[in-house]
């Protein structure tokens, strides 16, 4: 062929390959090409200590859920925490999962979001969303980020309004504004868990959500049948994470049982969420920042719990003009009763006021045992009349009088006549004892509790 045209190379074929048949196989070819195809993100476990899994690194953010085969029919579920010399470092749902090294690790979702609505409420769902009570959940359309949402805080609502907690001693002497945060600063064994199941039976909000994290399981059990009433059902949410489950299933859930909260409020619906405990969720977050290598400081504390706690209080509270309000009530242990935790003192700081529940008045059988003057509230002057806070004042004053007096009166050695405020409040003190009492299955409405502050100090 020296010398000659050197033919197209379509033209070179003949019989069945002609060039419109080659044509459309180049078709094919580059539609094949340039068609997307789905892209698979997975990595294989090198390091594996029983809880921590360390793998290959492949593009995910943190809090992204994976999956990990086992050598069972259903494959670990991981969290990823975080990221080491270009591996990717996960924590295990579940403990004792029989990984080999190797295992596929594939990314299942990224975590950012999570289904909510109505189907919520009246059920008991975990810290993944999965039903606790056997029964399939409705169809869930709407969702919200797990971590939240941010809100300028000029634009956030005033707590101008009192929410009615059923619970006399607090809507009389420690009144809660829709939007407030509280907590309940408490030692074990002082009936923390009966107040919290008053104030989600009586109070007149219009949702509850109450988060049960690092709670015992026969506990969860109790309270979840005492509060998911006929008359509760229809507007009470719960979220479940028992203590003996992985820590970052007790984070997710009080993130979960927020991110639930925070949904609500922004459909303009005044919600009362109750978290059980902050002391076990900053627990979870310590076990992550260790197994992380951060430094422990106060009490073992590394610095990611000091800056967990006020980011997941912070999301609570009044929303901005339209929107509702989340009213957060904290439960915080103080082992041994030491007031002084680092939990303790990081919750204080940033609440809008505490509850202390008292060992001395609960061996006394005085329930609800709350402390009143170690006790406050910080809007209370906001949502009340001056008569009422005029009447809450005399109230702790002679309480006070009366606890710093006692052993001197039980000694005898109190003489009637020599302090007149003294005698005031040793003869008013059983009137004052009663109107804290409450029975358990007993509600007690806003005014109802502020006349019987008034009649126990004889000014109604």
């Amino acid at each position: 062929m020296t010398g000659d045209a050197i033919p197209h190379p379509i033209e070179a074929y003949s019989g069945s390959q002609q060039p419109d048949y080659l044509l459309g196989r180049m078709d094919a070819m580059l539609g094949a090409i340039t068609r997307p195809q789905p892209v698979q993100v997975y990595g294989h476990v090198t390091r594996y200590d029983g809880q921590m899994v360390e793998c290959d690194g492949f593009p995910a953010t943190i809090g992204t859920l994976c999956q990990i085969e086992t050598d069972q029919p259903d494959p670990a579920i991981a969290e990823l925490i975080g990221f080491h010399k270009g591996n990717n470092l996960l924590s295990l749902h579940d403990f004792g999962a029989r990984i080999e090294v190797g295992a596929r690790v594939e990314k299942l979702d990224d975590g950012f979001a999570i289904p909510v609505g109505e189907g919520l409420l009246g059920r008991v769902t975990d810290a993944l969303g999965n039903p606790l009570d056997d029964r399939p959940l409705a169809p869930l359309s709407a969702r919200w980020p797990l971590a939240g949402k941010s809100l300028n805080p000029l634009r956030r609502q005033l707590v101008d309004t009192p929410l009615d907690t059923g619970v006399r001693v607090i809507n009389a002497l420690l009144s809660v504004g829709r939007g407030q945060r509280l907590g309940i600063i408490a030692g074990s064994g002082v009936g923390k868990s009966v107040l919290l199941g008053m104030m989600c039976r009586f109070s007149d909000a219009d949702i509850v959500v109450v988060g049960m994290i690092g709670e015992r399981g026969r506990e969860v059990g109790s309270f979840v049948q005492s509060i998911l009433t006929e008359q509760t059902r229809q507007r009470t949410a719960i979220v479940a994470v028992p203590a003996d489950r992985s820590p970052l299933l007790r984070i997710r859930g009080a993130e979960r049982a927020t991110a639930i909260a925070e949904y609500f409020r922004d459909q303009g619906k005044n919600v009362l969420l109750i978290m059980d405990s902050l002391t076990r969720v900053a627990h979870a977050r310590r076990e992550i920042g260790l197994a992380l290598g951060e430094q422990p400081t106060s009490k073992g504390y590394p610095p990611s719990v000091v800056s967990m706690i006020p980011r997941l209080i912070e999301r609570t509270g009044t929303g901005e003009a339209g929107q509702g309000s989340i009213t957060s009530i904290y439960t915080v242990l103080a082992d041994g009763d030491d007031a002084n935790d680092p939990v303790v003192d990081t919750a204080r700081a940033i609440l809008d006021g505490h509850i202390v529940l008292s060992r001395q008045q609960a061996q006394m059988g005085i329930y609800p045992a709350v402390d009143v003057t170690a006790s406050v509230s910080r809007v209370m002057t906001d949502i009340t009349d001056e008569a009422h806070q005029q009447a809450a004042r005399k109230f702790r004053r002679l309480a006070s009088v009366y606890q710093e007096n006692r052993d001197l009166i039980l000694m005898g050695g109190y003489a009637p006549g020599q302090d007149a405020e003294l005698d005031e409040a040793v003869r008013l003190w059983p009137g004052l004892m009663e109107m804290i009492s409450q029975k358990g299955e007993e509600p007690a409405n806003f005014e109802a509790s502020k006349k019987a502050l008034l009649g126990a100090l004889g000014v109604g």
